[in-house]
């Protein structure tokens, strides 16, 4: 895939850099050699060094999963990270898909499935977006990473995507892995380019509306977060 092209000013470009930069030193910090443990809507998540952390803003997705779910719902969690929207998911769901890439993230997710007394209703599989997901689900969540650069180790595989591709991809394969009347639900903010993953949403033929909303500011600069569920 040729590079990505950010649907952003320069001067924006530079400013996500330099957050991208602080926060990922930031997690690498908090993390340690242990990891971390995390008390989550009312879940017990135990997330290792090389696993993408739980924001502080994660609930904006989480508490939409668990107000969207039924009980008939077969659900996707793509790139589920430490299991937590699979998880939460799989308190009502039928059955739950949660994939990645990382071999830490899918360890941890099998771990924390077992914790919360999911397991049972959990699979857990590698999966380079589509690549190894079988059939259509009633649900999708995903929570893609905000940045386009190129990951350096595991744990910066939570939040970059290089060029964009893992997120290009699966917008141009989603619908065929929906039922009909099929939904999904999607995490991003503004300190990643949004107008690109809108552009791909429209592309897509999705119709979205916002679930979830946070106005909040970084360096006196305005940043929003938001939950979108698409059909």
């Amino acid at each position: 895939m040729d590079a990505h092209v950010p649907m952003m000013s320069a001067a924006d470009v530079d400013r996500v850099t330099r957050w991208h930069e602080a926060a990922f030193a930031g997690m690498t910090a908090d993390a340690g050699t242990d990891g971390q443990t995390f008390e989550y809507l009312g879940r017990t998540l135990v997330v290792p060094p090389q696993v993408q952390p739980i924001a502080g803003v994660a609930y904006l997705l989480g508490e939409a999963v668990l107000a969207e779910v039924q009980a008939s719902d077969r659900v996707l969690d793509m790139g589920t990270g430490s299991g937590v929207n699979a998880i939460l998911a799989a308190a009502t769901a039928r059955e739950v898909l949660a994939v990645d890439l990382n071999p830490y993230a899918l360890e941890a997710a099998r771990d924390n499935a077992v914790r919360n007394g999911v397991a049972d209703r959990v699979t857990v599989r590698e999966s380079d977006v589509f690549s190894a997901v079988d059939g259509q689900f009633d649900l999708i969540v995903f929570d893609p990473p905000f940045r386009w650069f190129t990951p350096r180790n595991h744990l910066e595989m939570g939040s970059t995507d290089a060029n964009y591709t893992a997120m290009t991809t699966f917008f141009q394969q989603a619908r065929a892995h929906l039922t009909t009347g099929g939904r999904m639900l999607i995490f991003f903010g503004t300190s990643g380019d949004i107008a690109y993953l809108h552009s791909l949403m429209d592309r897509a033929g999705f119709v979205r509306t916002t679930v979830a909303h946070l106005a909040t500011e970084r360096d006196g600069v305005p940043v929003e977060y938001f939950t979108y569920r698409l059909v």
